[in-house]
């Protein structure tokens, strides 16, 4: 049996950041402009945790209400608990961890530096790779 490849082979490489003191609207801005779904959040360089489009929708809705949402900015409001893996994790174990804990997304580092992004669209992709080769005919 085959080994299963790590996670490097499926990840996106090299995906956009944003740091930590940068602001809400700055963060959607890139978000629309590069139609993505999940901003990893640094700070002074350093990965610190993982924007979704989710936690931008609530900070928005704060926002909206008045005072308690003026100023807010991406360290605000972003998860500081993000999903990090090594780059040679293998995919079986990553796509489990996020499927047990219904994660979207998994940051892909190398030697504590992000290398990748690991999202729901690149598993579904992968697995649709993997039904063309199993079913080839269908």
């Amino acid at each position: 049996m085959k080994p299963t490849p790590h996670i490097v082979t499926i990840m996106t490489p090299l995906p956009h950041t944003i740091e930590a003191g940068r602001s809400i609207h700055e963060a959607k801005a890139i978000m629309d402009s590069e139609v993505i779904r999940h901003l990893p959040v640094t700070s002074e360089g350093r990965l610190v945790g993982m924007l979704s489009e989710r936690d931008l929708k609530l900070a928005f809705a704060i926002a909206a209400t008045g005072d308690a949402g003026e100023g807010l900015n991406v360290g605000d409001v972003c998860n500081l608990e993000a999903y990090v893996v090594e780059h040679n994790t293998p995919v079986d174990q990553v796509m489990m961890h996020m499927a047990e804990n219904r994660l979207g997304s998994a940051l892909v580092t190398r030697g504590g530096k992000l290398v990748g992004i690991l999202t729901n669209t690149d598993v579904y992709r992968c697995y649709a790779e993997l039904l063309k080769i199993a079913y080839p005919d269908a």
